[in-house]
Formats: C-alpha cells, structure tokens, sequence
C-alpha cells in the first residue's frame, strides 16, 4: 500500500526508496529502541563465541525486563529467521553472558526475567514457506516488514507474531534442524511460564469479572493487531509496546496505562501519578475502577495511549 502526501486538496504519492547498506537501518533501530518497541539497549553485534561464530545485530531487554534478540536484512531473506532461531537457541543456553551484557549496560540492579524470549526480525519482505516455517517451529518470533519513504518516513508493520506453541496437522517437507531445536527450546521455555486470562478471574465477584470483560472487549476493539498477553500478576494488552496492563483485585481493578501524567489534563478521581511509585505493569498513570462509569471516563485515556503507541 502507498503512501501520500497531502498537498492542499491533492494526494502525492510518495516515493519508496531502501538503506544504502543494512548497518544504517540497524542503527536506526538500535538508536530508537524506546520509541519503537520500548526497549533497552544492550549490546550492538554481540558475540556468540568461537564456536558459534555468529554475531547477534542487537541485544534489549524488553519494558518487562524479558531478554529481546533483533536480527535486521535489507533485502527479503530466509536466513533471517535462521539465524534468528539460532540465537534464541543461544541465548537460553548461555543466560550468564546476556545477565553480565545487562548489568554493564544497564547496571547490577537490573533483573532479567527469563520466562520468555522476544526475537524480532525486521526485513523488507517474507516468503510465503519462511512465514510457515515460524508458524509451525512455535517460536516467540515477530515478523516485521519495513518500508522507507523518499521523505525520510519509516514505516513499520508487523507481519506475523506467534507467542505460542503449535502442533500442525502437517510437517514441512524438509526440517531445518537449527529451527527446529530452537522451536522446542522455545516451547520448553513456555512451559514453564503459561498464563491464562482466565485465571485472573478466579475467585473474583462476579461485577468485578464483568468489568474486565468490558475492559477486554474495549481494548481488543481498538485494533485486531493489539495482543492480550496474560503475566502472572497483570494482564497486558500490547502492540508493538504495552498500552494497558490490568491488574484485577477483590474490589477493584487496577490500570497501568502508558502515559505520562502531563497526558492526563482532565484527570478522574480514579487517576494516579505512579512514576515514582513501585507498581506492577508499564506504564506511569494509574486509574482505579470498580464500575462501568468509571471506566466511561478512563476509555480515552486508554484510546490515548494506543495512539501514541502508534497502533
């Protein structure tokens, strides 16, 4: 799909153009990672050792402190998601060398949480067989098509994001070995560490069930692309970063929202300034329901956010 540009009444389509080499996207990337995926930075062509031999683009730590692998091409290429597996495999069998890359970039106080993995590969296109290949290898792989604008824009669109382990009917043909010992690292690493919506529920009166609903149906509705994303004390609603995390309690439900205070002119009863106070979630505005008009009143604060998320 082009792009335009509005000149008065006129749409002027916008040239597409590519990166001179693949090192300019990396580190535009890399220089944004907050912005974009609200990401930490780590490291830049990080080592995998001499008998690896391979070189991770880059290394983060995602807002929920989980490990994150980003692997760029400039041109469509299937050995992007094989080098991506391939690290994921690394990875999780050398936990010690990404902790000491977190603690010199970001500091000791910095806990990695390894109950998942967040690999993003970023390329101009995919073949059809490579999107069937990461479907069926159940990865925590996210596919990410890029376009670059002769006006300087950038355009980013996820493609495919699969979270969790599958079992096809079918096989392919020809098995990658390498992917396929990073798809079942993968679903190891799952398996330990699998929440569901509806445990959050559990125990919880019946109107409080009936208003995360309603939270849940408003948010999914924003955007078939925003993922629901159970943690163990929250549940998150995410695009290509957090814009809700929602935290049922017995009396209440509590929302994390990702804004800063200054987003909220027109604040509610309900709000909190929670930038320099402990909470779980990302996000520094809090609200506080426990009814539907309540919520009424929280809904464009949370419409907000998964704008300025950029959907």
């Amino acid at each position: 799909m082009p792009i335009f540009e509005i000149s008065g009444k006129h749409l002027l389509s916008v040239e597409q153009k590519n990166f001179s080499v693949e090192k300019e996207l990396q580190s535009l990337i890399e220089g944004n990672l907050g912005a974009v995926f609200n990401c930490r930075f780590v490291a830049t062509e990080f080592s995998t050792g001499a008998q690896h031999a391979g070189r991770i683009d880059t290394l983060a730590l995602s807002e929920e402190d989980n490990p994150v692998i980003i692997e760029y091409k400039k041109i469509e290429s299937s050995e992007l998601i094989n080098q991506s597996l391939f690290y994921l495999h690394w990875i999780q069998d050398h936990k010690g060398d990404f902790e000491i890359a977190v603690q010199k970039a970001l500091g000791n106080g910095v806990q990695v949480d390894w109950s998942d993995v967040r690999v993003i590969c970023i390329a101009p296109n995919y073949k059809k067989y490579d999107l069937h290949a990461v479907q069926v290898m159940g990865a925590n792989i996210e596919l990410w098509k890029y376009r670059l604008f002769a006006n300087n824009s950038l355009y980013l669109e996820e493609v495919f994001h699969n979270t969790k382990a599958t079992s096809p009917a079918t096989e392919p043909t020809e098995k990658n070995p390498v992917m396929v010992e990073a798809g079942k690292k993968a679903a190891q690493v799952r398996a330990t560490a699998t929440y569901t919506f509806e445990e959050h529920l559990e125990g919880k009166p019946k109107k409080i069930q009936e208003l995360i609903h309603s939270i849940r149906e408003f948010v999914l509705g924003l955007d078939s692309a925003i993922e629901e994303v159970p943690k163990k004390l929250y549940v998150a609603y995410k695009a290509s970063q957090n814009i809700v995390c929602v935290e049922a309690q017995t009396k209440h439900i509590k929302l994390i929202v990702k804004l800063k205070p200054s987003d909220v002119t027109d604040p509610p009863k309900t709000f909190r300034d929670v930038s320099n106070i402990g909470h779980f979630g990302t996000g520094d505005v809090e609200f506080t329901i426990s009814t539907t008009d309540e919520l009424e009143k929280v809904r464009k604060y949370i419409e907000m956010a998964y704008n300025k998320v950029g959907g």
